[in-house]
Parts: C-alpha cells; sequence; structure tokens
C-alpha cells in the first residue's frame, strides 16, 4: 500500500523537498518496513522555522478575520475525513493500533475535539474591562477603561510521540492555526507518515504557504526547535525526562512550554463498587494500546475486602484478549511499537518478581508470534505503592493492583506519586467518590467510568511530573495566545 504522495521528501513552508537522508519506518507487527521515510537535515529544520516565522510576521494569516481562518480549518479537517481510511490504515499499520482502537480513539475522538476547537475559536477574541474611577496627578479622578486582546503567541513548534500520533498531531495543530499561530510540527521518527500526510492536506485546502510545515529528524532537529529564538511556543506531549531536557533547552529564550508528560494514574477501587465495571475500566488500563498511553490507569488501588475477587476478575478477562497483528479486526490488543519498549516491559517484570509482586497472569512475550514486537498482558497483586513498579511509568502492557483499608489510606497513596494526569473512583457512594476526588492530586478523575469519552470542551492536562498547560476545550486554545490590555480614558 503506497500511503504518501511524497514519501521521500519534508513538507518545508508549503513546498515538498527531498532529504538525502533516509529512515526505514517498521510496523510493529510483522516488522515489514513500511517506508523509507524521509529525515530532515538541520537546514531544512532551520528553513522551516524561518518560513514559519516570515509568515507569522509578514503575511495576512495571524491578522485574517477569525471566520475566514476557521473556514480554512474547516477546509483542513474535511479534507482529512476524505482521506479516512487512508489514515485509518496508517494509523494501524505504523502506530500497531487494532482496528477499533484506531476508528474510534486514534481517528474519531481527535476529529470530534478538532471540529469543536474550529467552533470554540469563535469566544471573542477582544473582551472589555469594566469602568473604573483613578485619581490623577491634577487632583482630579480619571474615568477610564480598556479592553484585554487575546491575539496568537507567535511560531510553534509541535512535537509529538508515537504512541497517539495522528490524534496528538491534530491537537497541536488545529487549534495553534485557528488561532492565527504558524506551526513546524515534529513527530517521533517511529510514526513520521501520520505527520508528513498532514502536508499533503495542507495543500489540499489551500492552507497558505508557510504557516505551516512538518519536518523530520532525529534529537539535533528537536534541539534546533527548542533552542531557536524564533520560536515563541513549544507544544511537547512525551516523557517526563525529555519534558525535563527541553524546558532546559528552551529556558535561554524563555519560550512558553505546554508539557503533557508521564503517568502513574490511580484506579481506586472502594468495597461498595460495581467489580465488574471497574475490573473492566482496569483491564484497560494497561491493554489499551499495549498499555503505550500517560493516562491510562495502571496502578489499581483496590479495597483489601474485594481485592481477591477483583483480581480474578481480570485474570478472567486476560484470559478473553485477543492477541495479534491489528490488520486483522477481530485482534484487540496488537504490538508494542518498537523491541526497546518490549525489552523495557520484560525489565519491569524482572523488578516486580524482585520486588515481592505476585504475577497473576502473563509476564511473557506470547507463543506462535514470532514476528513483531508483541508482549503479554501482565497483571501483578500484592504490590507495594512505594515499589519501581507503582512508581515509575513502564509505558507497557503492566498492571499493578495495592491494597487498601480505608479511603484515607487509597488517596495518601494515589497521591504519592510524581506524576498527577488523570486517575479514576469506582463507588456505589458517588458522593464520596466525588469528595475524594476532590482531594487526589491529578489532573482529571473520572467516576464509574466518567462521561465515556473524552469531552471536547474538557481542559487536559497534569500536574507534578505529568506537565502543565492544558489542551482541548478553551483552556487548551488559549494556550496559543497571549494576552494585550489596551487601556484608555472613557471620555
Amino acid at each position: 500500500m503506497t500511503f504518501l504522495k511524497h514519501p521521500g521528501c519534508i513538507y518545508v513552508g508549503g513546498e515538498w523537498q527531498p532529504t538525502e537522508q533516509r529512515e526505514a519506518v517498521i510496523n510493529p507487527a510483522d516488522e515489514s518496513v513500511l517506508i523509507e521515510a524521509p529525515v530532515g537535515s538541520a537546514a531544512q529544520v532551520e528553513a522551516a522555522i524561518a518560513a514559519a516565522r516570515h509568515a507569522f510576521d509578514y503575511s495576512d494569516w495571524p491578522r485574517l478575520p477569525m471566520t475566514q481562518r476557521q473556514a480554512a480549518m474547516t477546509r483542513f479537517l474535511d479534507a482529512i475525513d476524505a482521506r479516512k481510511d487512508e489514515i485509518i490504515a496508517m494509523i494501524v499499520a505504523e502506530a500497531g493500533a487494532t482496528q477499533m482502537l484506531a476508528e474510534f480513539m486514534q481517528y474519531g475522538i481527535p476529529m470530534k475535539h478538532a471540529r469543536r476547537t474550529v467552533e470554540v475559536a469563535s469566544r471573542p477574541a477582544i473582551t472589555p474591562l469594566p469602568l473604573e474611577f483613578t485619581p490623577n496627578a491634577q487632583g482630579g479622578t480619571t474615568l477610564g477603561t480598556g479592553v484585554v486582546s487575546r491575539e496568537p503567541v507567535g511560531v510553534v513548534a509541535a512535537i509529538s510521540p508515537y504512541n497517539f500520533p495522528f490524534f496528538l498531531n491534530i491537537g497541536k495543530v488545529v487549534p495553534a492555526l485557528v488561532v492565527g499561530c504558524t506551526v513546524v510540527l515534529k513527530p517521533s521518527p517511529y510514526t513520521p507518515m501520520e505527520a508528513l500526510i498532514l502536508g499533503e492536506i495542507a495543500d489540499e485546502a489551500g492552507l497558505p504557504k508557510g504557516v505551516f510545515s512538518v519536518v523530520t529528524g532525529d534529537v539535533e532537529a528537536g534541539q534546533l526547535l527548542t533552542t531557536d529564538p524564533r520560536v515563541d511556543l513549544i507544544h511537547f506531549t512525551g516523557s517526563d525526562k525529555v519534558g525535563s531536557l527541553i524546558q532546559a533547552q528552551s529556558a535561554p529564550t524563555l519560550k512558553r512550554n505546554v508539557m503533557e508528560l508521564g503517568g502513574k494514574s490511580a484506579l481506586i477501587v472502594r468495597a461498595d463498587a460495581d467489580l465488574q465495571q471497574a475490573a473492566a475500566m482496569g483491564l484497560m488500563g494497561f491493554v489499551m494500546h499495549c498499555g503505550q498511553g500517560c493516562a491510562l490507569t495502571t496502578r489499581h488501588l483496590v479495597h483489601n475486602s474485594v481485592r481477591p475477587q477483583f483480581v480474578e476478575m481480570l485474570k478472567g478477562m486476560l484470559a478473553h484478549v485477543k492477541i495479534g497483528n491489528p490488520a486483522d479486526p477481530s485482534v484487540s490488543y496488537g504490538p508494542l511499537i518498537r523491541e526497546v519498549a518490549r525489552k523495557r516491559t520484560e525489565e519491569y517484570v524482572a523488578i516486580a518478581q524482585d520486588e515481592g509482586a505476585a504475577l497473576v497472569a502473563g509476564g511473557k512475550r506470547p507463543a506462535g508470534l514470532d514476528k513483531g514486537f508483541f508482549f503479554e498482558p501482565t497483571l501483578f497483586d500484592n504490590v507495594r505503592n512505594d515499589s519501581r513498579l507503582a512508581q515509575e511509568e513502564v509505558f507497557g502492557p503492566i498492571g499493578a493492583v495495592i491494597g487498601f483499608d480505608d479511603d484515607d489510606e487509597a488517596i495518601t497513596k494515589a497521591n504519592a506519586s510524581d506524576f498527577g494526569l488523570s486517575g479514576a473512583i469506582y463507588s456505589g457512594d458517588p458522593g464520596k467518590a466525588f469528595e475524594m476526588a476532590l482531594r487526589i492530586r491529578t489532573g482529571g478523575v473520572s467516576i464509574n467510568g466518567g462521561a465515556g469519552t473524552m469531552q471536547s470542551d474538557a481542559p487536559f492536562g497534569g500536574i507534578k511530573r505529568s506537565g502543565y498547560g492544558r489542551e482541548y476545550g478553551e483552556e487548551g486554545l488559549n494556550e496559543f495566545t497571549y494576552q494585550k490590555v489596551i487601556s484608555f480614558h472613557a471620555a
């Protein structure tokens, strides 16, 4: 299958440029080479930054009426939807997502968010301040007022990871562009196609040249984006370790950063919970996308009175997980992205066993799958909350069950983490669950399954080592703007 129209090129300032270097993109399910992807040079990355800077400073894009940018971004999203089947196939092949996950979570939800983002951009860019009486130097009183103007922050470097690449590319590019910023998008080397296709779609939608570029490259390319003074904002999703490096690299130029980083989110199961529903949520917490999700609930804090039942339910559910190549629509669980991810998962299995945790299920490579980076979904019980398995982000398919005896202990253990991105509570008493949710130090908590899917108007992000800043909704849109106050006499 041919995935890209310009397979050896990157998208710089609205033009397709060939690269001298290539790097194989591998299908993680069968290790076949999908494409020899372009690897941008330092000069090409700098050219993309220059194009974005010029487009922001001198083109009409930042100064267009909002309705015109909304129309342009609607054309952009329409052009994406016209290639939906092609993009979903790309997500399955490149990211290793199952068919259902690719269509629903990796394509459907980000497109829903994106459409809503374009709508939300209609909120007033200029809002009035109240009239105010202020004493003046002449001994009189000045009647003054003013307005607050929200304006695009400038050139955005959007850096995305490999786990939900299309989702996160759209979540960065659409809000940045619709408010009037210009964007240089750099994807993970593992998943460049889901970014490069957006360059093709920008052409199809007629976006002005220079407002959007897609570059690829190694650590050097990323460092150029994080250190160049022409870049105003870095919007990064990835690990906390890389996030801290980016923050340090951007510090000399005092860039704004939005960081959506790692997680070790807690699922709290009270004694009065519906255990069937809680176990189903717990299963998704480490089985969805092979555990490669920052907001997944991989720590299961379960009341000791129901913990044995919860563990047995989870074990039974794991027996029905179908492992295999996600190109097969009946498969519910695919591969990790690369061999390095599988080895890291194996290392954490050994760490957990050394720490005294009880292996309930999984813990090894599945039989009969000689190709691909597969690893069985793995469950440990009797995990200590201060253990490495409970405290460190594996980014692989391992769930850790930790007991507690009362609500205060559950909250203390949930908060005893360097991360704070997400969380969940299952309880037959929603009021008590809500009180507990208010005490948990994290960016989001769902009660008894939450709203079903991610809400488009809900801000998403974390605290502590899970990062700062918010995505989606009006708060996420505003991350790409700054506030200017213009004051004047009222008369």
